[in-house]
């Protein structure tokens, strides 16, 4: 979980990406990009459920993948912050992201406490950290949206800690039920950015707040 900080919908469009960085860069700060993130939530969350009787072994992959494509996902949101600064804690959770998908894909980690650690502090610790931003971002766009969805990780993250699962099936859909949860949150903050962008006119170029999930 995290936020990127922006202008407002109506300053206007930036030139055109060129190198790697500027297209990263333009990739960090769109709303599509929020909503990519929010479907890697969703996915997974949806399937668990569908999937009720999935194996821990299967559970743990899935888990595993929606937490690499996050933190990749976050790993480019990084480049739509402002500030230098600002980079450096994003960059922080997107690695803690990806490390914590290759643990869920290791096999000698694939037991229910051990993938009840990884994804409880992993939620718990983004969405900490994008609560601060939240509350110390006053020009942030959306901000209760992104609040909203901090404190919901945060839940989460708890509730995941504090009452483990005794098996595979308790699990999935304990996780299951807070990934689609929190995707939909997500979407939701994607969809309206997109809204304050058609109502300003602007298509191209403006910051908005990065994914939540």
């Amino acid at each position: 979980m995290s936020v990127t900080r922006g202008t407002a919908p109506g300053a206007g469009p930036e030139p055109l990406p060129g190198g790697p960085a500027e297209i990263l860069e333009a990739l960090g700060r769109s709303w599509q990009w929020i909503l990519a993130s929010a479907v890697a939530t969703l996915v997974p969350g949806v399937i668990v459920l569908v999937w009720p009787e999935t194996t821990l072994h299967v559970l743990a992959v899935l888990v595993g993948l929606y937490l690499l494509v996050t933190g990749v996902i976050r790993f480019v949101g990084v480049f739509g912050r402002e500030e230098q600064g600002e980079r450096l804690p994003g960059l922080l959770l997107a690695v803690l992201f990806v490390l914590a998908g290759v643990l869920c894909l290791r096999n000698p980690l694939q037991t229910v406490a051990a993938l009840s650690l990884i994804v409880g502090v992993v939620w718990l610790v983004s969405g900490m950290l994008t609560l601060f931003t939240a509350l110390a971002s006053r020009d942030l766009p959306h901000r209760a949206v992104v609040i909203g969805a901090a404190l919901l990780a945060v839940v989460a993250g708890i509730v995941v800690l504090a009452l483990p699962a005794e098996s595979a099936r308790a699990l999935t859909r304990l996780l299951g039920l807070w990934l689609v949860l929190l995707g939909l949150v997500e979407a939701a903050v994607a969809l309206a950015w997109r809204s304050a962008l058609t109502r300003a006119g602007v298509t191209r170029g403006a910051r908005g707040p990065a994914g939540t999930g």
